[in-house]
């Protein structure tokens, strides 16, 4: 069974994330013990909260990490699809692990739209053929919480989504993938997403 090691840095609700790799199919472990988390077969950085904080919060951990994805497939999840990104302009200016190109940007003010962009929206296929959609239809709905979009290229956004103005709701390049929504609450093809990046590992 693919033994999946979820980063645990602090910040996110993890029980959920673990139960929706669990449902998926994997041997879901919790944990920040370096060791664990170069021998697993795959990594998942979940995260809610300021990217600041979430970086520092990782410390030690992101050396583990930046190695890890030379063998093995990462998927950032919400704040961990931020935290993927070069940079970030939530209370200043942050670096981030800089493993996808761009930067986060907060959504501007728009009246009679509320920020955070909250509840269900739909995907936009970039990448239909990517493995880690596969299965997907046009136009399937998921479940955002988030204040901030990452602002990448085309050549990295695997789906986009529109909210005030198009953003990347979710990034790939070489062996890191992120997603802007919470697959773990998104219903069956939240947990197929969850179920193809295990077979990527």
């Amino acid at each position: 069974m693919t033994k999946i090691a979820i980063i645990d840095y602090g910040l996110g609700n993890l029980r959920s994330v673990i139960r929706g790799l669990e449902k998926a199919g994997a041997q879901a472990v919790i944990t920040c013990d370096k060791a664990e988390i170069a021998a697993a077969d795959g990594l998942v950085l979940p995260g809610v909260g300021a990217f600041h904080e979430g970086m520092e919060q990782l410390g030690s951990l992101k050396e583990t990490v930046l190695d890890s994805t030379r063998e093995v497939p990462l998927l950032g999840i919400c704040l961990g699809m931020q935290m993927l990104m070069e940079t970030s302009e939530e209370h200043g200016i942050h670096q981030g692990l800089g493993l996808i190109p761009g930067s986060v940007r907060k959504f501007p003010r728009v009246q009679g739209l509320k920020v955070p962009h909250m509840g269900w929206n739909s995907l936009t296929l970039t990448n239909p053929d990517h493995p880690l959609f596969a299965g997907f239809g046009i136009d399937e709905y998921v479940y955002f919480v988030h204040s901030y979009y990452a602002d990448t290229t085309l050549e990295n956004t695997l789906t986009s989504t529109s909210y005030i103005c198009p953003f990347a709701s979710s990034v790939g390049r070489r062996n890191t993938f992120g997603v802007q929504f919470h697959p773990e609450k998104s219903g069956a093809i939240g947990l197929r997403l969850l179920s193809n990046f295990i077979g990527m590992c």
